[in-house]
């Protein structure tokens, strides 16, 4: 992005480059230029990257969890496909739970995300959902912690 957009607060708009706005919005704030941010677009967007955070954690943790109890109560049908799934979305989770607001959220859904991972598993595998233990009985640490027997 040009010098001359980027001092320009107008230059680049929300609607039509996020990304640029973005980096405008850094640069404003970095240079203590705070009466030309635009706080509406700002507030919006920070509230955006909350949500979508929050929805990343939640999908892979149902992600983690549906492949866990295939892995656990379908052995014959075992795959190097969902152990590489199961040890990304590890590894993921691990980096997202950095934030403390992001380790609590994990923590707050991990039993709603269990029940929903019981019924993928059972789904997919067609077992029938009373095959599954009903409730969790691990901690969100264990469930990361977990790892495959020889």
């Amino acid at each position: 992005m040009s010098a001359a957009l980027l001092d320009n607060p107008t230059a680049v708009s929300y609607e039509t480059d996020e990304t640029g706005w973005l980096e405008q919005m850094a640069r404003l704030i970095a240079e203590g230029r705070f009466d030309e941010i635009d706080y509406p677009h700002l507030e919006e967007y920070l509230t955006d990257m909350g949500i979508r955070d929050r929805r990343e954690v939640w999908s892979r943790l149902h992600v983690l969890l549906t492949h866990w109890l295939k892995w656990e109560f379908q052995p014959d049908h075992r795959s190097n496909s969902w152990r590489a799934t199961i040890r990304v979305q590890q590894a993921e989770i691990g980096k997202l739970l950095d934030s403390g607001t992001l380790l609590n959220h994990a923590r707050d859904v991990l039993d709603e995300a269990y029940e929903l991972g019981v019924e993928l598993a059972a789904a997919e595998t067609g077992l029938p959902m009373a095959a599954f233990p009903p409730a969790n009985s691990r901690t969100l640490e264990e469930w990361l912690a977990l790892r495959f027997d020889p």
